[in-house]
Protein backbone atom coordinates (compact mmCIF):
# COMPACT_ATOMS: atom_id res chain seq x y z
CA UNK A 1 0.00 0.00 0.00
CA UNK A 2 1.33 3.39 -0.95
CA UNK A 3 1.26 6.05 1.77
CA UNK A 4 -1.56 8.52 1.32
CA UNK A 5 -1.45 11.84 3.09
CA UNK A 6 -4.58 13.12 4.73
CA UNK A 7 -4.41 16.90 4.63
CA UNK A 8 -3.84 18.53 7.97
CA UNK A 9 -6.19 21.27 6.79
CA UNK A 10 -8.89 19.12 8.37
CA UNK A 11 -7.47 20.03 11.76
CA UNK A 12 -7.87 23.72 11.05
CA UNK A 13 -11.39 23.21 9.70
CA UNK A 14 -12.46 21.35 12.81
CA UNK A 15 -10.83 23.99 14.96
CA UNK A 16 -12.91 26.86 13.70
CA UNK A 17 -13.29 29.63 16.22
CA UNK A 18 -16.57 28.55 17.84
CA UNK A 19 -15.83 24.83 17.91
CA UNK A 20 -12.31 25.41 19.18
CA UNK A 21 -13.53 27.72 21.90
CA UNK A 22 -16.10 25.22 23.13
CA UNK A 23 -13.66 22.31 23.00
CA UNK A 24 -10.99 24.33 24.76
CA UNK A 25 -13.42 25.28 27.51
CA UNK A 26 -14.43 21.64 28.00
CA UNK A 27 -10.78 20.58 28.09
CA UNK A 28 -9.98 23.22 30.70
CA UNK A 29 -12.92 22.08 32.81
CA UNK A 30 -11.81 18.47 32.55
CA UNK A 31 -8.25 19.35 33.55
CA UNK A 32 -9.49 21.40 36.49
CA UNK A 33 -11.68 18.53 37.65
CA UNK A 34 -8.78 16.08 37.32
CA UNK A 35 -6.59 18.41 39.37
CA UNK A 36 -9.24 18.63 42.10
CA UNK A 37 -9.34 14.85 42.25
CA UNK A 38 -5.57 14.60 42.50
CA UNK A 39 -4.97 13.68 38.87
CA UNK A 40 -2.94 15.42 36.19
CA UNK A 41 0.43 14.62 37.73
CA UNK A 42 3.53 13.22 36.07
CA UNK A 43 3.28 9.94 34.18
CA UNK A 44 5.81 7.23 33.47
CA UNK A 45 7.37 6.81 30.01
CA UNK A 46 5.44 3.54 29.70
CA UNK A 47 2.16 5.48 29.86
CA UNK A 48 2.96 7.26 26.58
CA UNK A 49 2.11 4.15 24.50
CA UNK A 50 -1.03 2.19 25.32
CA UNK A 51 -3.13 -0.58 23.81
CA UNK A 52 -6.83 0.21 23.94
CA UNK A 53 -10.13 -1.19 22.74
CA UNK A 54 -13.82 -0.36 22.48
CA UNK A 55 -14.45 -0.95 26.18
CA UNK A 56 -11.68 1.42 27.30
CA UNK A 57 -11.82 3.94 24.47
CA UNK A 58 -13.69 6.64 26.34
CA UNK A 59 -11.24 6.60 29.24
CA UNK A 60 -8.03 5.95 27.31
CA UNK A 61 -8.67 8.30 24.39
CA UNK A 62 -11.59 10.70 24.81
CA UNK A 63 -10.93 11.63 28.42
CA UNK A 64 -7.16 11.71 27.98
CA UNK A 65 -7.50 13.96 24.93
CA UNK A 66 -8.60 16.79 27.22
CA UNK A 67 -5.03 17.13 28.49
CA UNK A 68 -2.83 15.79 25.68
CA UNK A 69 -3.27 14.98 21.97
CA UNK A 70 -3.90 11.26 21.52
CA UNK A 71 -2.56 9.75 18.29
CA UNK A 72 -4.36 6.55 17.25
CA UNK A 73 -2.57 3.79 15.35
CA UNK A 74 -5.07 1.45 13.68
CA UNK A 75 -3.21 -1.81 12.98
CA UNK A 76 -3.57 -5.59 12.61
CA UNK A 77 -1.24 -8.52 13.13
CA UNK A 78 -1.42 -9.55 9.46
CA UNK A 79 -0.65 -6.06 8.13
CA UNK A 80 2.96 -5.90 6.92
CA UNK A 81 3.15 -2.07 6.62
CA UNK A 82 1.91 -1.88 10.22
CA UNK A 83 5.02 -3.75 11.32
CA UNK A 84 7.10 -0.89 9.92
CA UNK A 85 4.99 1.99 11.14
CA UNK A 86 4.02 0.92 14.66
CA UNK A 87 7.58 0.67 16.07
CA UNK A 88 8.36 4.07 14.56
CA UNK A 89 5.31 5.64 16.22
CA UNK A 90 6.26 3.98 19.52
CA UNK A 91 9.75 5.50 19.33
CA UNK A 92 8.43 8.95 18.42
CA UNK A 93 5.92 8.91 21.28
CA UNK A 94 8.76 8.42 23.74
CA UNK A 95 11.00 10.92 21.95
CA UNK A 96 8.31 13.63 22.04
CA UNK A 97 8.23 13.05 25.79
CA UNK A 98 4.61 13.76 26.63
CA UNK A 99 3.64 16.11 23.82
CA UNK A 100 1.28 13.36 22.62
CA UNK A 101 0.15 9.90 23.72
CA UNK A 102 -0.03 6.96 21.32
CA UNK A 103 -3.07 4.65 21.50
CA UNK A 104 -2.88 1.42 19.49
CA UNK A 105 -6.08 -0.24 18.24
CA UNK A 106 -6.24 -3.71 16.69
CA UNK A 107 -8.89 -3.35 13.96
CA UNK A 108 -9.75 -7.07 13.93
CA UNK A 109 -10.82 -6.91 17.57
CA UNK A 110 -12.43 -3.45 17.35
CA UNK A 111 -14.51 -3.32 14.19
CA UNK A 112 -16.91 -0.73 15.61
CA UNK A 113 -14.12 1.79 16.21
CA UNK A 114 -12.73 1.11 12.75
CA UNK A 115 -16.13 1.90 11.21
CA UNK A 116 -16.72 4.96 13.38
CA UNK A 117 -13.44 6.49 12.23
CA UNK A 118 -14.13 5.55 8.61
CA UNK A 119 -10.90 3.58 8.28
CA UNK A 120 -10.60 2.35 4.68
CA UNK A 121 -7.20 0.65 4.94
CA UNK A 122 -4.42 0.12 7.43
CA UNK A 123 -2.17 1.28 8.83
CA UNK A 124 -4.22 4.41 9.41
CA UNK A 125 -3.33 7.15 11.88
CA UNK A 126 -5.78 9.56 13.45
CA UNK A 127 -5.64 11.95 16.39
CA UNK A 128 -8.15 13.00 19.02
CA UNK A 129 -7.71 16.47 20.47
CA UNK A 130 -10.15 17.72 23.13
CA UNK A 131 -12.62 15.13 21.89
CA UNK A 132 -12.21 16.14 18.23
CA UNK A 133 -11.26 13.33 15.81
CA UNK A 134 -8.72 14.34 13.16
CA UNK A 135 -7.38 12.24 10.23
CA UNK A 136 -3.58 12.39 9.94
CA UNK A 137 -2.25 9.93 7.34
CA UNK A 138 -2.61 6.42 5.97
CA UNK A 139 0.14 3.95 5.13
CA UNK A 140 3.74 3.51 6.27
CA UNK A 141 4.75 7.13 5.67
CA UNK A 142 8.39 8.32 5.85
CA UNK A 143 9.66 9.42 9.26
CA UNK A 144 10.26 13.01 8.16
CA UNK A 145 6.66 13.31 6.96
CA UNK A 146 5.34 11.82 10.20
CA UNK A 147 7.40 14.24 12.27
CA UNK A 148 6.09 17.18 10.28
CA UNK A 149 2.50 16.00 10.80
CA UNK A 150 3.04 15.49 14.54
CA UNK A 151 4.64 18.92 14.90
CA UNK A 152 1.65 20.55 13.24
CA UNK A 153 -0.77 18.53 15.36
CA UNK A 154 0.99 19.59 18.56
CA UNK A 155 1.00 23.22 17.46
CA UNK A 156 -2.73 23.17 16.70
CA UNK A 157 -3.46 21.38 19.99
CA UNK A 158 -1.59 24.04 21.96
CA UNK A 159 -2.72 27.13 20.08
CA UNK A 160 -6.35 26.20 19.51
CA UNK A 161 -7.14 24.00 22.49
CA UNK A 162 -4.59 24.97 25.13
CA UNK A 163 -3.16 21.45 25.38
CA UNK A 164 0.50 21.44 26.35
CA UNK A 165 0.89 17.71 26.95
CA UNK A 166 1.74 15.76 30.08
CA UNK A 167 4.81 15.74 32.29
CA UNK A 168 6.90 12.59 32.04
CA UNK A 169 8.95 11.41 35.00
CA UNK A 170 11.20 8.34 34.59
CA UNK A 171 11.02 7.77 38.33
CA UNK A 172 7.25 7.32 38.22
CA UNK A 173 6.26 3.68 38.01
CA UNK A 174 3.84 2.44 35.38
CA UNK A 175 0.19 3.33 35.62
CA UNK A 176 -1.40 2.08 38.79
CA UNK A 177 -3.11 -1.22 38.39
CA UNK A 178 -6.81 -0.81 38.00
CA UNK A 179 -9.09 -2.32 40.59
CA UNK A 180 -10.53 -5.49 39.13
CA UNK A 181 -14.03 -5.01 37.82
CA UNK A 182 -16.69 -6.78 39.81
CA UNK A 183 -17.35 -10.19 38.34
CA UNK A 184 -21.07 -9.56 38.12
CA UNK A 185 -23.64 -12.30 37.55
CA UNK A 186 -21.84 -13.51 34.44
CA UNK A 187 -21.72 -17.17 35.43
CA UNK A 188 -25.49 -17.32 35.71
CA UNK A 189 -26.02 -15.43 32.46
CA UNK A 190 -23.49 -17.53 30.55
CA UNK A 191 -24.99 -20.70 31.94
CA UNK A 192 -28.45 -19.54 30.88
CA UNK A 193 -27.13 -18.81 27.40
CA UNK A 194 -25.65 -22.30 27.12
CA UNK A 195 -28.91 -23.84 28.31
CA UNK A 196 -30.78 -21.85 25.66
CA UNK A 197 -28.36 -23.03 22.99
CA UNK A 198 -28.79 -26.66 24.03
CA UNK A 199 -32.56 -26.22 23.85
CA UNK A 200 -32.40 -24.68 20.37
CA UNK A 201 -33.55 -21.30 21.70
CA UNK A 202 -31.05 -19.27 19.71
CA UNK A 203 -32.90 -16.01 20.27
CA UNK A 204 -32.74 -16.51 24.03
CA UNK A 205 -29.05 -17.41 23.86
CA UNK A 206 -28.27 -14.35 21.75
CA UNK A 207 -30.04 -12.08 24.23
CA UNK A 208 -28.27 -13.66 27.19
CA UNK A 209 -24.87 -13.16 25.60
CA UNK A 210 -25.77 -9.58 24.68
CA UNK A 211 -26.74 -8.94 28.29
CA UNK A 212 -23.25 -9.95 29.38
CA UNK A 213 -21.57 -7.85 26.67
CA UNK A 214 -23.67 -4.80 27.55
CA UNK A 215 -21.99 -4.82 30.96
CA UNK A 216 -18.62 -6.28 29.93
CA UNK A 217 -17.92 -5.59 26.21
CA UNK A 218 -14.56 -7.40 26.35
CA UNK A 219 -15.93 -10.69 27.72
CA UNK A 220 -14.35 -13.24 25.37
CA UNK A 221 -16.66 -16.12 26.32
CA UNK A 222 -19.74 -14.02 25.58
CA UNK A 223 -18.28 -12.81 22.28
CA UNK A 224 -17.61 -16.38 21.17
CA UNK A 225 -20.99 -17.59 22.35
CA UNK A 226 -22.82 -14.74 20.63
CA UNK A 227 -21.06 -15.43 17.33
CA UNK A 228 -21.96 -19.13 17.57
CA UNK A 229 -25.58 -18.49 18.52
CA UNK A 230 -26.06 -15.99 15.70
CA UNK A 231 -24.57 -18.45 13.20
CA UNK A 232 -26.81 -21.32 14.36
CA UNK A 233 -29.82 -19.03 14.29
CA UNK A 234 -29.07 -18.02 10.70
CA UNK A 235 -28.75 -21.55 9.35
CA UNK A 236 -31.60 -23.17 11.30
CA UNK A 237 -34.28 -22.50 8.68
CA UNK A 238 -32.07 -22.83 5.62
CA UNK A 239 -32.64 -25.45 2.94
CA UNK A 240 -29.04 -26.67 2.52
CA UNK A 241 -29.54 -28.02 -0.99
CA UNK A 242 -31.22 -24.85 -2.19
CA UNK A 243 -28.56 -22.63 -0.58
CA UNK A 244 -25.74 -24.56 -2.22
CA UNK A 245 -27.53 -24.62 -5.56
CA UNK A 246 -28.05 -20.84 -5.40
CA UNK A 247 -24.38 -20.28 -4.57
CA UNK A 248 -23.20 -22.54 -7.41
CA UNK A 249 -25.57 -21.02 -9.98
CA UNK A 250 -24.94 -17.41 -8.95
CA UNK A 251 -21.26 -16.89 -8.05
CA UNK A 252 -21.78 -13.12 -8.19
CA UNK A 253 -24.66 -13.17 -5.67
CA UNK A 254 -23.03 -12.03 -2.46
CA UNK A 255 -25.96 -13.01 -0.24
CA UNK A 256 -25.93 -16.52 -1.71
CA UNK A 257 -22.19 -16.86 -1.05
CA UNK A 258 -22.56 -15.60 2.51
CA UNK A 259 -25.35 -18.08 3.22
CA UNK A 260 -23.30 -20.93 1.75
CA UNK A 261 -20.30 -19.91 3.88
CA UNK A 262 -22.47 -20.11 6.99
CA UNK A 263 -23.50 -23.64 6.02
CA UNK A 264 -19.88 -24.56 5.26
CA UNK A 265 -18.80 -23.53 8.73
CA UNK A 266 -21.64 -25.27 10.54
CA UNK A 267 -20.79 -28.40 8.58
CA UNK A 268 -17.17 -28.25 9.72
CA UNK A 269 -15.79 -27.09 6.37
CA UNK A 270 -13.92 -24.16 7.89
CA UNK A 271 -11.42 -23.55 5.11
CA UNK A 272 -14.16 -23.75 2.48
CA UNK A 273 -16.21 -21.13 4.33
CA UNK A 274 -13.26 -18.78 4.70
CA UNK A 275 -12.05 -19.31 1.14
CA UNK A 276 -15.50 -18.66 -0.30
CA UNK A 277 -15.77 -15.31 1.47
CA UNK A 278 -12.21 -14.24 0.72
CA UNK A 279 -12.90 -14.88 -2.96
CA UNK A 280 -16.19 -12.97 -2.69
CA UNK A 281 -14.37 -10.00 -1.19
CA UNK A 282 -11.81 -10.17 -3.99
CA UNK A 283 -14.30 -9.90 -6.81
CA UNK A 284 -16.77 -7.41 -5.31
CA UNK A 285 -16.76 -3.76 -4.31
CA UNK A 286 -18.68 -1.28 -2.20
CA UNK A 287 -21.47 -2.53 0.07
CA UNK A 288 -21.26 -6.08 -1.30
CA UNK A 289 -17.58 -6.32 -0.51
CA UNK A 290 -18.12 -4.91 2.97
CA UNK A 291 -20.95 -7.38 3.67
CA UNK A 292 -18.72 -10.33 2.74
CA UNK A 293 -15.79 -8.93 4.76
CA UNK A 294 -17.92 -8.37 7.86
CA UNK A 295 -19.39 -11.88 7.70
CA UNK A 296 -15.89 -13.33 7.33
CA UNK A 297 -14.77 -11.48 10.47
CA UNK A 298 -17.85 -12.79 12.29
CA UNK A 299 -16.95 -16.35 11.29
CA UNK A 300 -13.41 -15.75 12.56
CA UNK A 301 -15.01 -15.07 15.96
CA UNK A 302 -16.82 -18.43 15.82
CA UNK A 303 -13.62 -20.36 15.19
CA UNK A 304 -11.37 -18.31 17.47
CA UNK A 305 -8.43 -15.97 16.85
CA UNK A 306 -5.74 -18.53 17.69
CA UNK A 307 -6.83 -21.08 15.11
CA UNK A 308 -4.19 -21.33 12.32
CA UNK A 309 -6.95 -21.36 9.71
CA UNK A 310 -8.07 -17.96 10.95
CA UNK A 311 -4.52 -16.64 10.80
CA UNK A 312 -4.06 -17.89 7.24
CA UNK A 313 -7.40 -16.46 6.14
CA UNK A 314 -6.64 -13.08 7.71
CA UNK A 315 -3.52 -12.95 5.60
CA UNK A 316 -5.48 -13.95 2.50
CA UNK A 317 -8.05 -11.26 3.26
CA UNK A 318 -5.32 -8.66 3.61
CA UNK A 319 -3.92 -9.58 0.20
CA UNK A 320 -7.25 -9.05 -1.56
CA UNK A 321 -8.08 -5.88 0.37
CA UNK A 322 -4.75 -4.08 0.13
Amino acid sequence: MQPRNMSMSGVVDLAAVKAAGEAKAKAEQARAEAARQGGGGAVSPAALVIDTDEARFERDVLQRSTEVPVVIDFWAEWCEPCKQLSPLLDRLAKEYNGRFVLAKIDVDANQMLMQQFGVQGIPAVFAVVAGQALPLFQGAAPEAQIRQTLDQLIQVAEERFGLTGVTVDPDVSGEAAEAPAPAGPYDALLSAAMDALDAGDFGGAIQAYKNVLADDPANSEAKLGLAQAELLGRVRDMDPQQVRRDAADNPGDVRAQIAAADLDLVGGHVEDAFGRLVETVRRTAGADRDAARVRLLELFEVVGPDDPRVTASRQALARVLF
